[in-house]
């Protein structure tokens, strides 16, 4: 630290200290090296929907209705969807690095979106009416185990699924019905290993299968730690990258996780597992990628008891995705679904019900950060069941029921820090 000569003259004398000053600038100097690395960034996500068909707002029971942030409370209207905040300090390159990450979510869709536990209103219960979430925050550690293991420890994304809760880092703006049964969230640990650049593994262990900071397992009444049983969700994935050796097909990645735990619903049985599979592929035109989902949610949410049943729910969805990327700022991106659910009550099947999604997006970027998008998504169920709406069955075009489609026209507008 530097001192002008008025002020050694000073400190010779003894009337001041120069101590002070110097530890001072000593606790500086370490603040500043902890915020130097420190990024701050996220994004502002609007937009307009409009449900084409049927007029005047989805009926609760069409397919529409559960598309994830796109409920009837969302039609045929504007909105503000989400404010994303992330404020990271990444890994550097030593043996022993560390590092955080948080992300914060404000606004509509973090309504409920990963409630805390024991966060209640004057009733007592969760009451996930908060506009505000922590969509993820976690500490990240390395250990230098062959060519690093780094840990991530706290609440953080979900190791398997073709798309995000971010709608900027996704190819269309609604999300996929693969999205909707899979997992988000988790409250744990997960360890990453790279072999090389073609294979990177990971695998770790948390409270639950679905969102809830801090949740717990509540399966026979266990919570907060009551009980001795060490119930808890398990994961895992790898992913391989194409060498610069597959010529056109190098940087294409395929993709394989599943994850297994409780996801609440019944006493008797409330643990779902989900595989997935998926690919995002180069083609021999550079301007064109596509992608391929698998997903498998078994015994969807747990399953239910009510009375003397018991029930559950098994769904499969295949994704196909393809983007084609015209110039700089223009994209069209597309996605093709198939759906298929049944239910089982007591073991035994009772019922079934299947359906299709196709999505079309043009992206055209003219302004810097920003993102806009204008979509086109077509819901159809052919077949009936109670995960899709009704479990009623109609040969007309209606709300419930088989044969009954949802058109929604969206524009999204994405501005990006």
């Amino acid at each position: 630290m530097k001192f002008n000569k008025w002020t050694l003259g000073l400190a010779a004398v003894g009337a001041i200290s120069l101590v002070p000053a110097a530890r001072a600038d000593e606790k500086q100097n370490v603040l500043d090296t902890a915020l130097s690395n420190t990024t701050i960034s996220g994004s502002i996500s609007a937009s307009m929907n409009w449900a084409i068909y049927p007029g005047g707002g989805l009926n609760v029971n069409s397919p529409a209705a559960s598309i994830p942030f796109q409920g009837p409370n969302k039609q045929d209207g504007f909105n503000l969807d989400v404010v994303r905040l992330t404020i990271a300090k990444p890994e550097d390159e030593s043996p022993w690095a560390s590092g955080y990450q948080v992300d914060l979510m404000f606004g509509p869709d973090a309504i409920g979106y990963n409630v805390a536990q024991n966060t209640s209103s004057s009733g007592g219960y969760y009451d996930g009416y908060s506009d505000f979430a922590i969509k993820q925050a976690y500490v990240t550690l390395r250990t230098p185990v062959g060519n690093g293991i780094d840990w991530k420890i706290g609440v953080f994304d979900t190791v398997i699924g073709y798309e995000v809760t971010d709608a900027g880092s996704n190819p269309n703006y609604t999300r996929s019905w693969g999205y909707f049964v899979e997992p988000t969230e988790h409250t744990g640990v997960l360890a990453t290993y790279k072999v090389n650049d073609q294979w990177t593994f990971s695998a770790g262990v948390a409270n639950t299968l679905y969102a809830g900071i801090n949740t717990r397992d509540m399966e026979s009444g266990f919570s907060n730690g009551a009980g001795s049983d060490w119930h808890k969700t398990y994961m895992g994935s790898l992913t391989y990258t194409a060498p610069t050796s597959w010529g056109w097909a190098a940087g294409s990645s395929l993709y394989a996780g599943i994850v297994y735990g409780y996801a609440g619903g019944a006493y008797m049985d409330g643990n779902q597992v989900n595989y997935y599979g998926g690919a995002t592929l180069n083609t021999p035109w550079k301007q064109v990628t596509t992608g391929f989902a698998f997903d498998f949610a078994q015994n969807l949410g747990g399953g239910s008891e009510s009375g003397n049943y018991y029930q559950t729910t098994d769904v499969l969805v295949l994704g196909f995705y393809g983007t084609y990327k015209a110039t700089d700022k223009l994209s069209i991106n597309g996605r093709a679904e198939y759906v298929y659910g049944e239910q089982f009550t007591r073991g035994m099947d009772s019922g079934h019900g299947d359906g299709f999604e196709v999505t079309g997006t043009v992206e055209y970027d003219l302004w810097a950060n920003v993102m806009t998008r204008l979509e086109l998504r077509w819901d159809r169920v052919t077949t009936g069941s109670s995960f899709l709406g009704s479990s009623s069955s109609s040969d007309s075009e209606s709300f419930v029921g088989s044969n009954r489609s949802a058109v929604g026209l969206y524009a999204n507008v994405i501005y990006k820090f």
